[in-house]
């Protein structure tokens, strides 16, 4: 099936703009998170660069689908690095919740948290459901599996939210760090799968 050069060009388009968002989203909650000392706020921006990874990968495939290059080893290097990408963000996760569980720390409710998680949850919607139809007309299981990425960080987006309305209202330290544990899971299920995928046909099945 010959591939449509607007879909190609939607799916190079959306991988930048991951990058570029992520990148800002990342750098934005680091420094509030750092100079808050609001651990979930710091460890929602790490995770953020953990999604850039995946957009690289995407980014390259979507270059060489434009140019009509050969893709077939592109599409399996794109989900291991989709895959890998699940995989640091597992990482990033369970230390973030152990160094909150250790030292029982409670994270600060902040105003910017709130506002960061509710722009990341409607930014992560939109990027999902057009990846999700990208991916499916071009059927590329990558670029699925991308959007896949962005389910986590739209579930690790409403953790963050919930968290600081909890704490603020409820006072309910540890519960960033539960879902938190949630969410590394859920993120490794999605890591094994985009391996999984890699090492067979790529299919979306």
């Amino acid at each position: 099936m010959k591939k449509k050069p607007h879909l190609i060009n939607l799916a190079l388009y959306l991988s930048i703009f991951t990058i570029v968002y992520n990148i800002i989203e990342g750098l934005i909650s680091i420094y509030i998170g750092y100079n808050d000392e609001t651990l979930a706020l710091l460890g929602f921006g790490v995770d953020s660069f953990v999604e850039v990874f995946s957009g690289f990968g995407i980014l390259n495939l979507s270059l060489l689908m434009r140019f009509n290059k050969k893709i077939d080893f592109s599409e399996k290097m794109a989900l291991k690095i989709t895959g890998f990408s699940f995989y640091f963000l597992t990482l990033g996760l369970l230390i973030t919740s152990s160094i909150n569980i250790l030292n029982s720390h409670e994270p600060v409710t902040t105003k910017w948290g709130i506002f960061i998680s509710l722009i990341s949850l409607s930014i992560m919607w939109y990027l999902i459901k057009r990846k999700k139809y990208v991916g499916s007309e071009l059927n590329s299981a990558a670029i699925i599996a991308d959007a896949k990425c962005n389910i986590v960080c739209m579930q690790l987006s409403l953790v963050l939210l919930l968290s600081s309305l909890f704490n603020h209202y409820l006072n309910i330290g540890y519960f960033d760090s539960i879902g938190a544990l949630v969410i590394a899971y859920f993120s490794f299920k999605e890591g094994k799968e985009a391996f999984f995928k890699s090492n067979n046909d790529g299919s979306c099945c």
